[in-house]
């Protein structure tokens, strides 16, 4: 090796050099501004917060009047309850309980930890894992929640599930169901103009009324099938663009399936709840009524969207599903064995998933096939270990963790209520109202979860709805509508989790979706869809139709 060929070597391989995975100089930023935000004097409107008499939108602990109170029974739990039991003595107690100004400082590092979780996962500064535990760390570190608390954060009915799903996918994969499955959901879509034009908007309407995250793990082995082969038709080794198309196509078209009905998720449930406990109830059809027209509509911009940027920057000619589909299935040996178990298992999974999901979860049913995959000699655990990305299942953990911390000191909250009060004037009443929630909401839902995100903002904006003489529906419907908008992080949805997860090359095992992926066609999808949602819906067929007061 010449001199300068080793200068350059080491250059490259210094430490200063960045590669994915590993960033420096902004692992160096992060640190500072993070710092800089820990150190920083907390918000009065933060210290207000904490300290205000049953704030709207957050559940306090039994026998608590404020968040500092709520957060000091759970933190300081013997001290609490001397202090409440103990009468006025001037004595004080050994264990001194945190001040409202303490509080205020943990919501402020949550939020601080928060938003370095997410700058991380976005640009790869380090290893999706390695923030993974980070987040873990942070928790510990800053005592934001008991200890066992923290562990409960992380293991969500969600995070089961996701693992669960991309466990079940490797067998559906291994047995080569996905094939099968294939045939049946793509037989008539012979064009990318097809898939774009005809069945996403299937696939989003199919997603009001089942689970849009199985949905989306049932089809993405199909679509990695479909990849492989027509890139093997063109002879590319490797075609992002076809990928990209395929895979965030789908993610997108069954997240926007939740406006359709109530039963597209957790998040309509919990609105359906509010709109209960406010008085003015709303039924499976008026539901329907107000949020289908919106559903096929939106599928056709994702679809034409998706298309237009990307069809042109196919290395393959075009992508014909049906016949890729059928060519590879009647290469299959007949069905039988292995084969037929997997189905057996599939098909009881998602019966568990529609009959027993909103009472007992999506995460303990999706195990349970997991656990039969391997009684029924389908998968070893070596398959799992290759075929299941562990690093996506701990961020979507991690994720979880940080709803429950967002939300137990009072961060999320904060956060609704400033951007409530940076609204201005003309959207402060009527419809222009009804288009700040559902703003603020798309914005939120995309750093929380979705249900998270309802709850939190539901008992704050449907009082406005009073307040400003606009129909509680209409608020209670646009914050639900819009928390279907989590396009543009990993973390904003189980879904997206699943597609970066899942999103492998057959052969290479090579991750086909980047972090950056969901950001750069993500976030002007999501500004589609507030179009859609503010001049189709909000201020289109909604002007046509009756309302309660």
């Amino acid at each position: 090796m010449s001199h300068h060929a080793a200068v350059e070597t080491n250059r490259k391989s210094g430490f200063w050099a960045s590669k994915p995975g590993y960033k420096p100089i902004l692992l160096l930023i992060a640190v500072l501004v993070f710092t800089g935000v820990v150190l920083a004097p907390t918000p009065q409107s933060m210290i207000n917060l904490v300290s205000k008499v049953n704030p709207a939108g957050y559940q306090l602990g039994q026998g608590c009047n404020t968040i500092a109170d709520t957060m000091n029974q759970k933190l300081h739990p013997r001290a609490f309850k001397a202090k409440v039991e103990q009468p006025q003595t001037g004595v004080l107690d050994s264990t001194p309980l945190m001040t409202d100004i303490q509080t205020a400082q943990l919501a402020k590092i949550m939020l601080a930890i928060f938003f370095l979780a997410v700058f991380f996962w976005a640009t790869e500064a380090l290893p999706l894992g390695a923030t993974d535990l980070l987040v873990a760390v942070m928790l510990y570190l800053f005592c934001i929640l008991p200890v066992n608390e923290i562990s409960k954060a992380f293991m969500k009915d969600a995070v089961f599930f996701i693992f669960g799903i991309l466990a079940v996918a490797v067998g559906v994969a291994k047995t080569g169901l996905d094939k099968r499955i294939g045939l049946i959901l793509l037989s008539r879509i012979k064009s990318a103009k097809a898939f774009a034009f005809i069945f996403l908007p299937l696939l989003a309407m199919s997603a009001s009324f089942l689970s849009e995250h199985a949905l989306v793990a049932l089809l993405i082995p199909v679509l990695m099938g479909v990849y492989k082969v027509t890139c093997k038709m063109y002879g590319v080794e490797k075609d992002r663009a076809l990928a990209v198309f395929l895979l965030l196509g789908i993610c997108f078209a069954a997240n926007h399936g939740g406006p359709g009905s109530p039963a597209a998720g957790g998040r309509n449930a919990i609105m359906v709840g509010y709109l209960m406990e406010y008085g003015d109830p709303i039924s499976f059809l008026d539901w329907m009524k107000y949020g289908m027209p919106f559903v096929p509509l939106m599928g056709v911009v994702i679809g034409a969207y998706m298309y237009l940027r990307l069809k042109s920057k196919f290395l393959v000619k075009d992508i014909n599903p049906s016949e890729v589909v059928k060519a590879e299935v009647a290469k299959m040996p007949k069905f039988a064995g292995k084969e037929a178990m997997m189905t057996v298992i599939l098909v009881c999974l998602v019966a568990a998933w529609i009959i027993l999901g909103e009472h007992y979860g999506l995460g303990g049913p999706t195990l349970y096939a997991v656990v039969a995959m391997f009684l029924c000699r389908i998968v070893e655990w070596d398959d799992i270990q290759d075929g299941v990305a562990f690093d996506v299942v701990g961020l979507y953990a991690a994720a979880c963790a940080m709803g429950v911390g967002l939300k137990f000191t009072g961060g999320a909250l904060w956060l609704a209520n400033t951007f409530v009060a940076l609204l201005p004037e003309s959207i402060s009443h009527g419809d222009g109202l009804v288009i700040g929630v559902s703003l603020l909401t798309g914005v939120m839902t995309n750093f929380m979860s979705d249900g998270a995100t309802v709850a939190a903002l539901g008992p704050i904006v449907l009082p406005m709805a009073t307040l400003s003489g606009v129909s509680v529906w209409k608020i209670g419907l646009a914050c639900a509508f819009s928390s279907s908008f989590a396009n543009f992080l990993v973390v904003g949805t189980p879904n997206n989790a699943i597609a970066f997860g899942m999103g492998r090359d057959p052969e290479t095992g090579e991750r086909l979706l980047s972090v950056f992926d969901f950001i750069k066609f993500g976030l002007p999808i999501t500004l589609l869809a507030w179009i859609v949602l503010w001049f189709w819906t909000i201020l289109g067929y909604w002007q046509f139709m009756d309302w309660p007061h």
